[in-house]
């Protein structure tokens, strides 16, 4: 067991946070805590990590146990490089090195002053243990798993000697997390990993965590990245905690599971209760000494029952229903030939997309692809380069911005309700309000002053009123909770109008979008689906597209055409063993890349050894090193002819 939280209790002032909450993690494996917003989630990390005092328990961790928490290097301020920032993450391996470079060179200085001598002796004694050392710690791996840490957070090769001062928050994020993941101390703590992180980053993550030798506590409103890690679920809700084992979903199935038990049996026990009570007075109406005594007798066995508290309702939850005032003709929104550049950097070129009546429709990629621009483009907030936006009959835009500019900061959310619809009287702007958590002082707030989640909410509140029939959304998950967003889904899935959105959360697009429009490679590819869908079948349709046997609405060419659905797809079972087939091949050419590279690194030290003066009169030591170089160079050879057959295997 790694760490053991024991009858944890925190309040602050007369609000209690925390009680009597406990759990433990074993060594290996992978947590997560979730819970509502302001459910003490993060307190409770807080706890742990010793930032924050508890009331009253104890947090346990194993002996001589280490532990990583991002929180405790995100804030960076360095001159390093990025690249530089993560190697130097390992001082160990550094400073031995450093040691090694310093050996050589005094080695160097020494066979040059005094030729053979014992001092000498020491110093090729020396480097050969600080050798052996570093690789027996992976030295010779290490820069390239860095390398691997870096492009799987989403930094591109040409950013990794960018200084850490000029980097955003976002990337100087990634940075701490990969810096973190280079610790590889024996407890990782994160709390909401997957920020600022894009889709294929988030992959990454995910993988790397399911693997890690190691136990990983979190904190996720990503329910997708929770169905791939996590392998205990512990809630905070009303205070306590309760665990679950399983990933999100087995969790929200067993969750389901045991309120409706306990309610079942909080009901039946109520109606055997009213039963016992009903008795008890129609005895004691008889106004007999037996009856009496009876009724008494059964008001005693009554006392002893240990009643069943009420499974608590969930009354603080949004309440959204989107509604359309008119219907749209079936052609809602044409795009045709659209482009974006900023200065040199292309965005995207000729974009043609259709979306009809009732869809909703994903917009996903990469981030700073260009996903949002697109949106500010058919809002008319950005001016496009090229291109035609064509909206069909009787349609009507409600939109909702990620950073919320639609809001004025100087409002208050009841101002801000009451200014777009001055037709409503103040008591229906605070029935509104209140469905989206706001009551009492808290909706004359200015929202300068309210959290994102609460941005959000203001944002999500002005959005139902609209009644548009085209909902165009920027990231509307961002700063909810999980069963905010469950509400959410929800409501689109009953919007009988349009929805276009931009959204990271994978979990959200599988259950809302009716097909997905991927921007890659500076095109939209179409895919005809949800997420599941779109992971299914995203080798194949992407080849076919940039082959130019798709179009942007994800119809086959007219060559295309002629060809039999059977022909151009694979079936369900046969793209499940094609995507085994390509990860094994993609794991197995990583293998052997990182393999020639510490060949390579144990070659170029040869050579630089073939070099050294000491060995030009030594020809037992030259004999031995040129038979080592000559025995790695076999070897890469032999791996890369294995990496050329691999690599060009069929696809």
């Amino acid at each position: 067991m790694i760490l053991s939280c024991n009858k944890i209790n925190k309040s602050f002032g007369e609000k209690d946070i925390l009680k009597d909450v406990s759990f433990h993690l074993n060594d290996n494996e992978k947590a997560a805590i979730i819970g509502a917003n302001g459910a003490g989630k993060s307190t409770l990390f807080k706890i742990i990590l010793g930032e924050v005092g508890a009331d009253s328990g104890e947090v346990v961790f194993a002996k001589d146990s280490t532990l990583g928490c991002i929180s405790q290097t995100q804030n960076l301020e360095s001159e390093n490089g990025i690249y530089d920032e993560l190697f130097g993450t390992n001082t160990a391996l550094l400073e031995l090195e450093h040691r090694i470079e310093k050996l050589h060179r005094e080695i160097e200085a020494e066979s040059l002053k005094n030729g053979e001598s014992d001092e000498l002796k020491k110093l090729y004694e020396e480097y050969e243990r600080c050798n052996t050392e570093f690789d027996r710690i992976n030295g010779y791996a290490y820069r390239s798993e860095v390398t691997g840490v870096l492009k799987g957070l989403g930094f591109r090769e040409d950013e990794f000697d960018k200084k850490i001062n000029t980097l955003s928050g976002g990337q100087k994020t990634r940075v701490a997390l990969g810096k973190l993941l280079l610790m590889k101390p024996d407890l990782i703590m994160l709390d909401e990993p997957t920020n600022h992180l894009d889709m294929n980053s988030i992959a990454w993550l995910e993988t790397y965590l399911a693997n890690y030798k190691g136990a990983v506590l979190v904190i996720a409103h990503d329910r997708y990245f929770l169905d791939k890690v996590v392998t205990k679920v512990v809630e905070i809700e009303n205070c306590k905690a309760t665990c679950y084992l399983g990933n999100y979903t087995q969790f929200a199935e067993k969750k389901a599971e045991v309120r409706k038990a306990q309610l079942k049996a909080y009901l039946n026990q109520q109606r055997d209760i009213k039963h016992q009570e009903a008795v008890i007075e129609k005895l004691k109406s008889f106004n007999r000494e037996k009856s009496i005594k009876r009724a008494e007798s059964r008001e005693k066995m009554l006392d002893k029952v240990e009643r069943l508290e009420k499974p608590v309702e969930i009354d603080d939850e949004m309440k959204i229903s989107f509604h359309a005032s008119t219907v749209s003709g079936n052609d809602v929104l044409t795009v045709k030939g659209l482009s974006k550049a900023y200065g040199r950097e292309q965005l995207f070129s000729d974009l043609d997309f259709e979306i009809k009546r009732g869809e909703r429709v994903a917009i996903i990629g990469n981030n700073g692809t260009g996903k949002t621009t697109i949106l500010k483009i058919i809002n008319g907030l950005v001016r496009a380069d090229r291109g035609e936006i064509k909206l069909g009959a009787k349609v009507s835009i409600a939109y909702y911005d990620q950073e919320h500019h639609v809001l004025n900061p100087e409002n208050s959310p009841f101002e801000e309700i009451s200014d777009a619809h001055p037709l409503m009287d103040n008591t229906d702007i605070r029935n509104l309000l209140a469905a989206f958590l706001f009551t009492g002082d808290e909706v004359f707030t200015p929202i300068k002053l309210l959290s994102g989640g609460e941005h959000g909410r203001v944002s999500l509140a002005k959005l139902m009123l609209s009644e548009a029939n085209l909902l165009i959304l920027d990231e509307p998950t961002n700063h909810l909770d999980i069963t905010s967003k469950e509400i959410l889904e929800n409501a689109l899935n009953s919007y009988e109008g349009t929805v276009l959105y931009v959204s990271h959360d994978r979990y959200f697009i599988n259950k809302t979008a009716t097909r997905i429009l991927d921007l890659t490679e500076k095109k939209l590819i179409p895919y005809i689906g949800n997420y599941d869908y779109y992971l299914e079948h995203k080798d194949v349709v992407e080849k076919a597209f940039l082959r130019g046997t798709l179009t942007g609405d994800g119809q086959k060419t007219d060559s295309e055409s002629l060809k039999t659905e059977s022909d151009n797809k694979l079936d369900w079972k046969a793209q499940k063993e094609e995507q085994a087939r390509l990860r094994k091949k993609q794991n197995e050419i990583a293998r052997l890349e990182k393999e020639i590279a510490k060949l390579e690194e144990e070659g170029s030290f040869i050579d630089r050894e073939l070099e050294n003066p000491a060995y030009f009169t030594d020809h037992v030591k030259l004999g031995e090193l040129t038979k080592k170089k000559n025995e790695t160079e076999e070897k890469i050879i032999a791996l890369m002819d294995e990496w050329e057959q691999v690599s060009a295997s069929e696809e």
